[in-house]
């Protein structure tokens, strides 16, 4: 098997292992990946997620080898096409890159997350690296494009001439740049991602869950919208959470708790 599930809490980690072949994406792992995080989409228990890379590797991209095997097929990857009727679209081509969650997902990057596991990794929330790890859009060099957000997310967060300059190159970006540039979020030790991933996840787990799931559905939903329409979606997501989980909160705060800078208890109960 090369998706399992380790669960500790509220926290989900989802490991792609496929570490003899630095965890490239064949469809056996794309489809077990989209499972996995159905799954913790669908589990009332859990909060928040983390996707590691057993074996040093996050994601190397792509099978090629698979790929090179597709050579003289006709439309060998029109079964991921997006239907024409607006409905659900299949899997992408590295998995999970089409799903859209509403808990977050921590990618915990050793290694290299190259190519299609560039592209992975920017589908999750927060990106946490190792110091040796890397992003590149390696594909360039065999002419790959990317079809599984990386033109889409990359311009987001590290913006437009930025993510033309790392995609057209197809460059090593080494973790350091990254945190820079905003490609990332923390860069901890080497052999550490996953330690610090999951905590991260236990303190974003820790705080009530429909505050959490509001604020980062609206993060996305105001992507391209005017500010007026923007402030317009982001009133309409999130006003009966403050009526019920906010208020509910404020009354927990008057009864003592959170006082005087102490966070260590200011769950829902």
């Amino acid at each position: 098997m090369t998706v399992r599930i380790e669960k500790k809490g509220a926290v989900t980690t989802v490991i792609h292992s496929r570490p003899e072949a630095r965890n490239a994406m064949d469809p056996d792992s794309a489809e077990a990946l989209v499972a996995a995080f159905e799954s913790f989409e669908a589990d009332p228990e859990a909060s928040v997620a983390v996707l590691w890379g057993e074996g040093g590797a996050f994601c190397a991209g792509w099978d090629l080898k698979y790929a090179s095997a597709l050579q003289g097929r006709a439309k060998p990857l029109r079964e991921l096409d997006f239907p024409k009727d607006g409905g659900k679209p299949p899997r992408g081509a590295m998995g999970p890159t089409r799903l859209e969650l509403s808990k977050p997902v921590i990618a915990a990057v050793s290694g290299p997350a190259v190519a299609g596991g560039f592209e992975v990794a920017l589908w999750c929330d927060i990106r946490v690296m190792e110091q040796s790890a890397y992003f590149g859009v390696y594909c360039r060099r065999w002419g790959v494009p990317l079809i599984d957000g990386g033109t889409v997310r990359l311009p987001r967060l590290v913006g437009q001439g930025r993510a033309l300059e790392i995609i057209l190159t197809g460059r090593k970006v080494p973790a350091e740049e990254c945190l820079r540039i905003g490609a990332c979020e923390q860069v901890v030790a080497d052999g550490h991602s996953r330690e610090a991933a999951e905590a991260l996840a236990q303190e974003i787990a820790r705080f009530p869950q429909g505050c959490v799931r509001a604020d980062r559905r609206s993060v996305y939903r105001q992507h391209g919208l005017p500010v007026a329409d923007a402030l317009r979606t982001e009133w309409e997501n999130s006003v009966d959470i403050v009526e019920t989980e906010g208020l509910a909160g404020a009354m927990r705060f008057n009864s003592g708790k959170g006082r005087h800078g102490d966070y260590s208890d200011i769950g829902s109960a």
